[in-house]
């Protein structure tokens, strides 16, 4: 299973086409918010089912806040993280992600794309946590260039990779 990850296109939709584009064959597209109608027009071109959440900067826009999902037997967690105040620190995130026994947290908020594994304690089947952020296709931050992300799933696995338009 190969996921796209797309954050805060704030209706730049000609970078979020190229980076659709980009992740090239995809079987789903998760949009972690910052312009949720965008994600239902990226999914079109495209052709793959969406999951999108709301950001910050779709106050006006009805959708969910936070989304888990099961993708071939692991926990999906999706947020744009403004609530849990991503931009200082990602421990309200990781709580969150770890009280849904999720095996990956997907997050955007920030614009600053990254990830990275984090030892869970306690007696789940999982002993790691990955958190990634696919950045921006609208305003990057951090020096960074437009980005996306994208997941790879097989035998419960999982692969992530961030890569720059």
């Amino acid at each position: 299973m190969r996921i796209g990850l797309l954050s805060d296109t704030h209706g730049f939709l000609e970078s979020a086409m190229r980076a659709a584009e980009a992740m090239g064959k995809i079987d789903l597209l998760i949009h972690c918010g910052d312009h949720y109608r965008d994600a239902s027009k990226i999914s079109a071109s495209v052709n793959v089912p969406v999951h999108a959440v709301v950001g910050n900067c779709d106050s006006r826009m009805d959708g969910p806040v936070e989304k888990l999902l099961e993708v071939e037997g692991v926990p999906i967690y999706i947020t744009h993280g403004h609530r849990y105040n991503v931009k200082v620190s990602i421990c309200g995130l990781y709580n969150r992600a770890v009280e849904l026994k999720a095996g990956v947290a997907v997050y955007g908020h920030t614009h600053i794309p990254g990830y990275g594994f984090i030892q869970v304690p306690g007696g789940s089947n999982r002993n790691s946590l990955l958190i990634i952020n696919p950045g921006s296709v609208s305003d990057p931050r951090g020096g960074n260039k437009f980005s996306y992300g994208v997941l790879e799933i097989e035998g419960g696995a999982v692969k992530p990779e961030i890569f720059y338009l």
